[in-house]
Parts: C-alpha cells; structure tokens; sequence
C-alpha cells in the first residue's frame, strides 16, 4: 500500500527521529518529496509513505500520538500533451524532475509519481498544459 501526505510537525518534536522510527519500527518506505523543517517552527513534509498496510496504519497512529498530523495529499498536477508544444520552458524549474525532456526527440514527458506538486511549473507555461486539480 502506498500513501501521499503531508505531515505536519509541532515544533517540539522537530528533533525527534521520527521517519527514522517510521523506517526501522514499522518496516515502511518513506520517500520524502518536499520538506521545511527548521529549529524551533512548525516543520511540514510531503512525504510518499508505502509498506504493509497494518504497518501503514500503526505508522500513522504512531504519528498521531506524537501530535504529528497527516493529511492525504489532495492535490495532482495533470499534464495536458495535447496542449503542450514542448518547449521545455517547465524543465528547468521541475525540482523533482516529474516535467523531463527526451533530447533526440525534443518531446517533454509528465511522471506524475516523481511529482511534488509544488507548482512552479504552472508559471512557467505559456500554453497552459499544466494545472492542478483539487
């Protein structure tokens, strides 16, 4: 089972080894797409979550009872190819690389499970190939 959140932490437990804990105590696979932790502030995390799904389960409960919350993922980027001229305008500015390139070809190709959905590559379309849906 596989899971998107967005996890929010109360600035008490930023220094707490929680995904090491998710990791090693529930047997998950934590792969984090976009994180802003600092010392002393709220921390937030969007993190892809996958493993058993009893695990997966009692790893958000652990969470939860670290006062960490979890909130499914909610958004998706969808790429339109029929709209979209590649001009590769959106490449640069893909932090996950989700937006890539084929460079023999010149074609642009959309991996929606490397996506952050951080946004920044709806800016950078002047053709509007690229919008997120709630």
């Amino acid at each position: 089972m596989k899971k998107r959140v967005v996890l929010t932490f109360p600035k008490e437990s930023i220094e707490e080894p929680i995904t090491y804990h998710l990791i090693r105590d529930y047997e998950l696979m934590v792969n984090i797409l976009s994180a802003k932790v600092s010392p002393n502030e709220e921390g937030k995390m969007v993190v892809e979550i996958s493993g058993q799904k009893e695990m997966l389960h009692n790893g958000i409960d652990y969470l939860k009872k670290l006062g960490v919350t979890s909130e499914a993922l909610a958004q998706d980027v969808i790429w339109d190819e029929q709209r979209c001229i590649h001009c590769t305008a959106c490449i640069p500015l893909c932090p996950s690389h989700a937006l890539s390139v084929d460079r023999s070809k010149m074609l642009v190709s959309f991996n929606s499970d490397r996506c952050i959905v951080c946004g920044l590559c709806l800016k950078a379309c002047p053709y509007h190939a690229i919008e997120i849906r709630f």
